[in-house]
């Protein structure tokens, strides 16, 4: 069953590679492009926004299609993308203008792959191991995935320092290709379908209007000058007004289609309901919080890229702990529920204690505080979907799994952009401050400001900050450099402050949850029952003559074909 499953491991671990190896330096590409702080914003804005908006589409998709070809293809498209978002330092010539758009133009694309990878792999794996089996699996999945997290961070700072930037990007493609070998050579599934409409209508309307008010929130409460505007501002109501239509329809479509993208229906399940609200909340903790905290250690602490990789390392420990040990506890035990609580626990511990950070804050203080988040991540991340698999049809398992995480990015998309504007105006407030106490103290010789006169330096750092762009940390001089530490020291932990209600949130879903017990069937093994049984219901139809022919001439049940084995379904 491992071999089965080793090129999708592989698959996953070149997603987190791609996604750790870049996160690590992302604020030297940014000021190597010369971008705006909402350009950086915007980066990781396009990632999520795509891989959200696309995740529930190819959920669906993996009911209808070849779930091996959908996998191939999500990592063809990621390949691609990722390989080209490389070439943004070679735009623009020496002043890189246009720089930032080419890599926010196919970081967007990226994620599309992304967001096939991230449902399609759940789904494959709950078609060949049952629930009860499948935590020790996705724990060495887990293993994998950290491996990934750890490497990535790491690679990633030595490549930006030793070869440039460009090559965070180039070195994926190679484990890419590797992981398509892979899965071909590797991975059999069941090719057992039904027929079913794919919901056109509802696919647009949906990726339309979530997409637009994405954009609002992450545009919105900015000034013009930074690409924003404020709330209260014309293109602000219209396009808050456009996406709150256009989402209202797709609510409306979904409950009228037969086969919807998202099915609005499974909210009347329990397990369904709570377990998207807390997928939500988790979202927006695990991916928010960990994408700032690369700006808190670069430009907080003032490390390195490499240094700044190496610090995440008790972050990724956790993960690994929380994914690898709860997953082979869950499939010895059974249980499900006390392990999924604790991990809440957690969460909600760490993010408490990462709001009460600074600048000088005892590193080793911050890193029990990241080896919490991590536990706390690492346990809920892959454990939600598995309950709600547990729960759902087996015939809806690709449209609820990939539903469960559209909410989980969905919320991660939210939170980046909203906890993104909330820095982006805190920074700027406290920078500006901290600079009117460091200037306001004049030479009463020179009429210029003491700073100047004890530093003469500070004047290319002070310029420096008046541009808007994002500061290159060591480039600072000392009193302009503590300003800039301490401001993002202090408007990070009001970001982790502000995640905490949303853990709360999660820790009462948690608890709330149906404790199901796990079934020991695939979702092959069910669907096959059911076919089976659709087939034995229309038996007398099939011997009496027209009822069993017409539904199979008009493609509304798929017989499987005849194997030696007799066994349903074609296995590929």
């Amino acid at each position: 069953m491992l071999q089965a499953i080793s090129g999708l491991m592989a698959a996953m671990f070149v997603v987190l590679v791609s996604s750790t190896v870049v996160a690590t330096p992302m604020p030297r590409i940014m000021s190597d492009l010369n971008g705006t702080n909402t350009e950086y914003t915007w980066v990781l804005v396009a990632a999520f926004l795509s891989m959200t908006v696309s995740t529930p589409i190819w959920g669906k998709l993996a009911d209808i299609f070849n779930r091996k070809l959908l996998l191939q293809l999500a990592l063809a498209i990621f390949t691609v993308a990722t390989v080209a978002a490389g070439f943004a330092g070679q735009i623009g010539g020496a002043t890189h203008e246009g720089g930032a758009s080419w890599l926010i133009g196919w970081r967007f694309v990226q994620a599309l792959g992304t967001g096939g990878l991230m449902a399609l792999g759940q789904v494959v794996i709950a078609d060949i191991i049952s629930p009860r089996e499948r935590g020790k699996y996705m724990g060495i999945m887990g293993a994998v995935m950290a491996v990934g997290q750890i490497g990535g961070p790491l690679l990633g700072g030595v490549i930006a320092d030793s070869w440039g930037w460009e090559w965070c990007f180039f070195v994926c493609a190679p484990i890419a290709v590797v992981a398509f070998v892979m899965i071909q050579a590797t991975l059999h599934v069941s090719d057992i379908r039904r027929k079913v409409k794919i919901d056109y209508l509802g696919a647009g309307l949906i990726v339309s209007g979530i997409s637009i008010l994405l954009i609002w929130i992450s545009l919105g409460g900015k000034t013009e000058d930074t690409g924003g505007f404020p709330w209260d501002s014309t293109n602000s109501i219209v396009l808050v007004s456009i996406g709150a239509v256009l989402t209202i329809a797709a609510i409306v479509t979904e409950f009228l289609v037969e086969e919807p993208i998202i099915p609005v229906r499974l909210f009347a399940q329990r397990t369904f309901a709570l377990a998207s609200v807390a997928s939500v909340a988790v979202g927006v903790t695990m991916f928010g919080t960990s994408v700032f905290l690369s700006q808190y250690l670069q430009f907080a602490r003032g490390l390195t890229p490499t240094d700044s990789g190496l610090a995440t390392i008790p972050m990724v420990i956790g993960s690994m702990a929380g994914a690898v040990g709860v997953g082979q506890a869950i499939s010895r035990t059974g249980r499900w529920k006390p392990f999924v609580i604790g991990g809440s626990v957690a969460l909600l511990a760490g993010l408490a204690l990462m709001s009460r950070i600074h600048y000088d804050t005892d590193i080793w203080s911050v890193w029990l505080n990241m080896f919490l988040l991590g536990l706390g991540s690492g346990v809920l991340m892959q454990n939600l979907v598995l309950v709600t698999q547990n729960s759902l049809p087996a015939t809806q398992l690709g449209a609820g799994s990939g539903a469960v995480t559209f909410f989980r990015s969905l919320g991660g998309t939210v939170g980046v952009s909203v906890l993104g504007s909330v820095l982006g105006a805190q920074v700027g407030d406290r920078i500006k401050d901290g600079l009117s106490a460091l200037l306001e103290k004049i030479d009463p010789t020179l009429q210029v400001p003491s700073l100047l006169v004890d530093n003469p330096d500070c004047a290319d750092s002070v310029d420096a900050l008046g541009t808007g762009a994002v500061p290159a940390v060591g480039q600072l001089c000392e009193p302009v450099r503590t300003v800039v530490e301490s401001s993002y020291g202090d408007s990070i932990a009001f970001l982790f402050l502000l995640v905490v209600p949303l853990a709360i949130v999660t820790f009462l879903c948690v608890c709330f949850l149906p404790n199901l017990p796990l079934s020991r069937k695939t979702a092959a093994e069910q669907i096959e029952e059911e076919l089976g049984a659709e087939l034995a219901a229309l038996e007398p139809a099939e011997r009496g003559g027209e009822g069993f022919r017409e539904l199979v001439e008009t493609g509304q049940i798929v017989l499987p074909e005849q194997t030696g084995t007799g066994k349903r379904g074609d296995r590929r």
